[in-house]
């Protein structure tokens, strides 16, 4: 077997990432492109490449992280599969017709995702015995949650497809080194929603419902398991209204549970102020694809920035009460077409941006996030005791 995984590894076809490509890159793409979207990883690419014939390209998506049988962290079967076909359609919308969800090692075949799924789920042919292993481990059962999500969507001409995924685990991580003791992150998850998916190429989308119920039911595992404390961290802006949602379903159906979430990052009274510190763009200079995102990029993952391409847009349709910025100002809520106020898929002025920058606002994110751990703490240690005081109608016998 050795022998024949070797061979077939020589004529695996150039793999390629996904989530590294811009925008006009993907819309460039042969539609009949196999895109792969793996559960996991350590799958042999050689062995998934004779699966599909030997092509000369396969693109890569992001692993999705958990979610399944084996994976640590299962949810159930039709609220999973309706996640990844949602995601999977997203492919199909742009035109592509080869688009696969690869599924792990030692998947339960009966499983009821691959049955909805099964035209378009790749199974290995070697089934191996899964390790046993939980996410979180039940030691963390003190600490703040932290669970990363961002997202897969277009970044303009100079930005990767990764922007919001890289930049929100980065400040996950860097949390966790910050409060050791405290935090303990979930792997990030690549994929959110864009309900304006359809104007440029390449954004993905996890559909508002299955998204919010997908997440309501990590709460719901993680709640029965011991863990009463979590913080929803997003990246990508269109994450923000259906984290709300999730947050306040969470927390009537787990009482003693505190369970938080907040607009974006480098947001609160300590990134805001490092905004106005350090920022050189004027409002409406920092929205997406902009100064803010491709410094921290620049930081991050210089050798995915393509700076030559930059190009500003800074002409959103704004009246008093409704403008586009990082820290979103005026009182009206909407949500109109990307296309009217972008014409490359960026706002904001990506040509501010510098990598001294972007360490400078990770670090205030950083500093955010961990004093927000803190504060959930007290949140929930404050409850408690009221609680367990007998405060109000929990001194009558309320669960």
């Amino acid at each position: 077997m050795e022998n024949l995984l070797s061979k077939v590894a020589t004529r695996s076809p150039r793999l390629f990432k996904y989530e590294e490509l811009t925008w006009p890159e993907v819309a460039d793409l042969p539609r009949d492109t196999p895109l792969v979207l793996p559960l996991g990883s350590g799958f042999d690419q050689g062995l998934l490449a004779s699966q599909l014939s030997d092509p000369p390209r396969i693109g890569l998506l992001p692993a999705f992280p958990f979610g399944w049988r084996g994976s640590g962290l299962e949810v159930p079967d039709q609220i999973f599969a309706r996640y990844i076909s949602n995601l999977l359609d997203s492919l199909r919308d742009d035109g592509f017709s080869r688009v696969y969800c690869l599924a792990p090692q030692g998947l339960d075949p009966q499983s009821l995702f691959i049955e909805e799924l099964s035209s378009s789920c790749l199974r290995p042919p070697i089934q191996t015995n899964l390790p046993i292993y939980q996410l979180p481990p039940d030691s963390e059962r003190e600490k703040v949650i932290l669970i990363p999500i961002g997202h897969t969507e277009q970044h303009g001409y100079h930005l990767p497809l990764s922007v919001d995924t890289v930049i929100i685990d980065a400040i996950a991580k860097g949390t966790v080194g910050r409060v050791p003791t405290r935090s303990w992150a979930l792997p990030v998850m690549p994929y959110g929603v864009s309900t304006h998916r359809s104007s440029f190429a390449a954004t993905m989308n996890a559909g508002g419902r299955a998204f919010e119920d997908f997440w309501v039911a990590v709460i719901d595992v993680l709640a029965a398991r011991g863990f009463d404390r979590f913080y929803l961290m997003s990246g990508h802006g269109g994450n923000t209204s259906f984290l709300v949602n999730i947050v306040k379903y969470a927390g009537e159906r787990h009482r003693r549970i505190f369970c938080a979430t907040a607009w974006l990052h480098t947001s609160g009274k300590i990134g805001a102020a490092a905004l106005e510190k350090y920022r050189t763009s004027p409002i409406g200079g920092m929205g997406h694809a902009c100064e803010l995102e491709t410094s921290y990029m620049l930081h991050l993952c210089p050798e995915l920035c393509h700076m030559e391409r930059v190009v500003d847009e800074v002409d959103f349709v704004a009246t008093p009460d409704y403008y586009m910025d990082w820290i979103e100002g005026g009182s009206l809520v909407a949500n109109p077409p990307w296309d009217d106020d972008t014409k490359t898929g960026a706002y904001g002025a990506g040509s501010h941006a510098t990598a001294e920058k972007g360490r400078l606002w990770l670090e205030a994110a950083i500093e955010e996030k961990a004093a927000h751990v803190e504060e959930i703490h007290l949140q929930h240690a404050m409850r408690e005791k009221r609680r367990n005081e007998g405060y109000g109608l929990w001194g009558k016998a309320i669960p």
